[in-house]
């Protein structure tokens, strides 16, 4: 482990905590509208549906990521303090632990004060099924997975790219889960052509959903929690349809001692998802633990590299 890439990293957490997000001008926003831009080129209405569209997507994919990428190789290769920068600068845009912390603070906080229509409204920013009628408890549950999983997506992702390949590996990472959040569903407009951003998504984050399952068995709030959400994730995590989320959010549910999964209602259509966890519902503190979790996790991912990088000085 680079120590220099360990201190970069520390400084990047340490931004995102004092600065949150961007409030304003945030690169996302704008990448955001250059794969909207992208999808409307090589997405048109009339080849939607088509299994052929999974070449154009693997094209807008590969044009709206590849270049980033690699002006900040290009950037990054002058070494030194631009080296520096970049590493620190790409990292605190893509982790996101504060703005994770505190969306989840917006749902748990009404939710908790007995507001359920302002809970159902702001755990929709933060979930892709309808939150419409959830009651307290299904409220806590999205809530609760979206923290689990974002984990993994908003923060130990990133990390762990981040170690491998500096900046430019959190700014691939952060880049290619966008893509997945924006076209990785299976409805008849993206089902083929977002087909290569959910496919990439998932090799990037094959070991890090694995790495922060285990952060997440690790850090359980006793020995008990340990062992239970170890459990979870091995006799549930195959049965999620997603091959990343599932070791996440069973070994999240097991170390909090919550029962997830279930009825949902995704783009209209009710789903029947496997359990995960064990124990009973959510509830609003749950959220807030949940979020504690990911923050201890985040802590001894950075003991963890810090230690490495001590030793490779030796």
């Amino acid at each position: 482990m680079n120590f220099g890439l360990v201190l970069a990293a520390v400084a990047a957490v340490v931004l995102d905590r004092l600065l949150g997000e961007p409030r304003r001008f945030h690169p996302l926003v704008g990448f955001g509208a250059l794969a909207a831009r992208l999808q409307a080129l090589l997405n048109p209405p009339l080849t939607q549906g088509d299994p052929a569209t999974r070449l154009p997507g693997l094209i807008a994919w590969a044009l709206a990521v590849l270049p980033f990428v690699l002006v900040a190789l290009w950037l990054r290769s002058a070494g030194g303090m631009l080296q520096a920068l970049v590493d620190v600068g790409l990292l605190y845009l893509a982790i996101g632990a504060r703005s994770l912390s505190e969306h989840a603070q917006a749902v748990s906080r009404p939710l908790a004060a007995g507001d359920l229509d302002q809970a159902r409204a702001r755990v929709g920013w933060m979930v892709s099924r309808d939150t419409t009628q959830l009651d307290d408890s299904g409220v806590a549950k999205a809530a609760t997975e979206s923290v689990l999983e974002n984990g993994n997506d908003a923060v130990f992702g990133a990390l762990f790219w981040f170690f491998l390949l500096g900046g430019p590996g959190a700014l691939l990472f952060r880049l290619a889960n966008t893509l997945d959040a924006m076209w990785g569903y299976r409805t008849p407009r993206l089902r083929y052509f977002g087909w290569a951003a959910a496919r990439i998504d998932d090799l990037l984050n094959f070991v890090p959903a694995r790495l922060t399952a285990l952060s997440y068995a690790l850090c359980g709030f006793s020995r008990a929690a340990t062992a239970r959400a170890l459990a979870c994730w091995r006799a549930q995590a195959k049965a999620w349809d997603s091959p990343n989320a599932g070791p996440v959010m069973a070994a999240g549910a097991g170390a909090l001692g919550v029962a997830l999964g279930g009825a949902a209602i995704y783009h209209g259509e009710l789903e029947q998802r496997p359990p995960l966890g064990e124990g009973a519902p959510p509830a609003a503190a749950d959220i807030d633990r949940a979020v504690a979790l990911v923050q201890h996790a985040l802590w001894l991912w950075l003991a963890v590299a810090t230690a490495l990088g001590l030793w490779s000085l030796l």
